[in-house]
């Protein structure tokens, strides 16, 4: 493995030491034979932003003295002293809700504010999809139009949109979506398979945010913190920020924060900019630590476990160091 600085800068710097942490520790499935496992079993959760409980709930079973605040946030201070340091990971992905139950038991679908757009809509047609109802999760179909019975006939030019998504759950009419558990509002995600691939790669819708958040957790578990530092799993960031926003009252004040996210292209750490969530001094000076992603915000959105150790095993070093 060679590593390659191009110039010296905070963030050079600690991607460098995050890479020679990972050397001397080896691999993931070295340090730790259940972190690869970590990842995958939330890369197989869905928590469309807004309907995140599911997965909330798995966080607190996994993090022994972790508790939920009234936003919904999933928390776990750990070390002790001052002054006090935040970090954070949101857990919420964009989707969609049923928007109506047809009397036919077609299900109609509406996105949910602010996640997503028209591109993302596309991945919808002729796929599998979860809706997430009160008796639990119904598997269910996009139904796409026969290639057969369309054929010659010519077709529309428009591309295939969120209002032209018709979901099959297998139901005759309404009375049978009532008895499945569905309703108006019930969340509705692809159906998630995390696919494993090359030596260390790990692929499914929403991965990397799901992979970083299991990066935080594998470091909560394992650090041996020396500072005071409040662990948060947040709760809707993509649809208002309440989740991360709302610390800065409740928990606050902080003398850092750092966010931990995904992003396509390279790892990267910046200054928080323009973010509104984090607005005021109660955040003290704020960053971002972001995971690498192939292919960001499509089915086959991709991460690297070796990259996931590596962010694990850096924020695990942040939890151990000093204020």
């Amino acid at each position: 493995m060679t590593i390659r600085i191009l110039k010296s800068s905070p963030a050079t710097a600690g991607l460098a030491m995050a890479a020679l942490l990972t050397m001397a520790h080896g691999s993931l499935a070295a340090q730790d034979r259940d972190a690869g496992a970590l990842v995958e079993r939330l890369a197989a959760m869905t928590a469309v932003s807004g309907y995140e409980q599911a997965l909330t709930d798995t966080l607190l079973r996994l993090l022994p003295g972790s508790r939920k605040d009234r936003a919904g946030n999933v928390l776990l201070t750990v070390g002790d002293g001052e002054p006090k340091r935040l970090i954070a990971c949101g857990v919420d992905e964009p989707g969609y809700v049923i928007g109506n139950v047809r009397d036919d038991g077609w299900l109609t679908l509406r996105r949910v504010v602010g996640t997503g757009d028209p591109l993302f809509d596309q991945q919808l047609e002729g796929q599998r999809v979860t809706v997430f109802g009160r008796s639990g999760s119904v598997p269910g179909v996009v139904a796409v139009k026969s290639t057969h019975l369309t054929r010659g006939r010519g077709g529309s030019d428009e591309p295939f949109s969120v209002d032209g998504a018709y979901v099959d759950v297998g139901a005759s009419n309404s009375s049978d979506i009532d008895k499945l558990g569905i309703a108006n509002l019930s969340p509705v995600a692809l159906t998630k398979q995390p696919h494993r691939y090359g030596t260390d790669l790990l692929a499914a819708p929403s991965v990397g945010r799901r992979a970083a958040c299991a990066a935080l957790l594998r470091a909560a578990l394992k650090a041996k913190p020396t500072g005071r530092t409040l662990i948060a799993f947040t709760v809707e960031g993509l649809l208002s920020g309440r989740g991360l926003a709302s610390l800065g009252q409740t928990a606050g004040p902080f003398a850092r924060t750092i966010v931990v996210g995904a992003i396509a292209g390279a790892p990267r750490e910046q200054p928080v900019r323009n973010d509104t969530t984090l607005a005021g001094p109660r955040f003290g000076p704020a960053t971002h630590w972001d995971l690498p992603v192939r292919y960001a915000g499509t089915p086959v959105e991709t991460v690297s476990l070796e990259d996931v150790a590596s962010l694990s095993l850096r924020l695990r070093a942040e939890l151990e160091k000093k204020p």
